[in-house]
């Protein structure tokens, strides 16, 4: 990957080779265009990602209530219809479905002109696709592509911001063309994969105000009914249009045609984006070097003040400790002068309480004494604190197993509390080294 061509920093193309690796996307230019819009943000980026493969809108069709402009055009598509397995349940059906629409629309157009404008009275489509989505289950099974669980519109925008094909497929119990349909071919495991690898899937019973809203915007003939869209000339259009009864295999031939004729156009849209963010990148980097020689002057005499006062206050704290080190080490020196008189007197080697000790400094001297074992640990402590060669700050501490003797923290304990009895070997550790 060529880092320069692409406009992308170190940062960035970690990022990019981070998105691959969890999306499973191999497209570098598809990777960037979906970071860049995500502003870089790798985890929303991934995240939004899984959601579209999961079957929930992305950020972008959540935000978005409005379906983009679709054109349904002839011109454009791939026009694929099998004939209903009853030919003249076909006619039947075609005549009542007109008949039906003649019926709706005068009923429209009087309901509207008696009670206003119905879009005023807010309908769920989101409710709509849920509820064809349980009910399909319930009645087909788990095994078919991820239906995308948002309304159509959630759906475009999903399909246009992600550049993705969309999958509408509108269903309807009253053809057993479609109920064979969902039984044989949208359960087949190649079918399945191909959809989710390829594509966006959105459907709805066209007897739902979601589905046939759908259904007059896309003009079905014939079940089962699927259209394919996708982007061209910046617009989301229809591109394929697949009617009747047919089998898996036939499908998925349809399918490939569709995309392998209109992938040009997403790659184009894909090369386009990246090409725009690019100039905006070079644009903005531009104008951030303006501001920056704007303000490099200022800057560096800022610094340099900065660079003065930090010295100076540098300088004082280390004046201001060296004093205050000074204090204390006179402060030490005074306590051990002061505390050694409370080092109780040595007794003899013979006393039947003595305790013979054994002390090991840090710096490898031996210092030897005996105490009585009625001896608080303070005076184990003082004795050690007031020698010359002891640290300012210690711990004394057995050898083995390890432990701290609470010589500060507790002055009721004695030597025998904490079973020191006999001869002992103990280490001083300089708690400041």
């Amino acid at each position: 990957m060529d880092n320069m061509a692409l406009g992308l920093s170190s940062e960035q193309t970690e990022k990019i080779l981070q998105f691959q690796d969890l999306t499973g996307i191999e497209d570098i230019t598809i990777c960037r265009d979906i970071l860049t819009r995500h502003s870089w943000d790798l985890e929303g980026a991934v995240s939004d990602q899984l959601n579209i493969r999961d079957g929930h809108p992305s950020v972008y069709a959540s935000s978005e209530t409005h379906a983009p402009a679709v054109v349904n055009e002839l011109m454009f598509q791939h026009v694929f219809f099998s004939p209903p397995s009853d030919g003249s349940w076909f006619s039947i059906s075609r005549l009542f479905q007109f008949g039906y629409s003649i019926f709706q629309t005068l009923y429209l157009m009087a309901y509207k002109f008696l009670l206003g404008d119905n879009r005023r009275y807010v309908t769920d489509p989101t409710a709509d696709v849920m509820k064809f989505i349980r009910t399909y289950e319930e009645t087909y099974g788990h095994q078919h592509p991820v239906f995308y669980q948002g309304s159509y519109s959630q759906a475009l925008n999903d399909a246009k911001h992600e550049l993705r094909f969309l999958i509408v497929y509108l269903h309807s119990d009253d053809h057993q063309d479609n109920i064979n349909f969902c039984r044989q071919v949208l359960n087949d495991e190649n079918v399945i994969h191909y959809i989710n690898s390829h594509m966006l899937f959105w459907g709805c019973l066209v007897n739902s105000t979601e589905g046939y809203r759908v259904s007059l915007s896309l003009r079905e003939n014939a079940y089962p009914f699927l259209a394919v869209l996708a982007m061209r000339d910046a617009k989301m259009t229809v591109v394929g249009r697949l009617e009747g009864p047919m089998n898996a295999e036939t499908l998925l031939q349809r399918l490939q045609t569709i995309v392998v004729d209109n992938e040009g156009c997403l790659i184009a849209a894909r090369n386009d984006r990246m090409e725009r963010s690019l100039n905006q990148t070079i644009r903005a980097q531009q104008d951030q070097a303006y501001e920056d020689s704007l303000q490099a002057d200022r800057e560096k005499e800022r610094l340099r003040r900065m660079e003065r006062e930090r010295q100076q206050e540098e300088e004082r704290q280390r004046r201001e400790s060296e004093r205050q080190e000074q204090l204390e080490k006179e402060e030490i020196k005074r306590q051990k002068v002061e505390l050694a008189s409370r080092v109780p007197s040595e007794p003899s080697s013979d006393h039947p309480e003595s305790v013979h000790v054994v002390i090991k400094l840090p710096t490898g001297q031996r210092l030897e004494r005996r105490f009585l074992q009625s001896h608080p640990l303070e005076a184990l402590f003082l004795f050690v604190f007031c020698h010359p060669e002891s640290p300012d700050r210690f711990e004394i501490a057995t050898n083995f197993p390890k432990r701290v003797l609470p010589c500060q923290n507790n002055t009721e304990e004695t030597l025998a509390d904490v079973g020191l009895r006999r001869g002992e070997v103990l280490f001083v550790y300089d708690l400041e080294a």
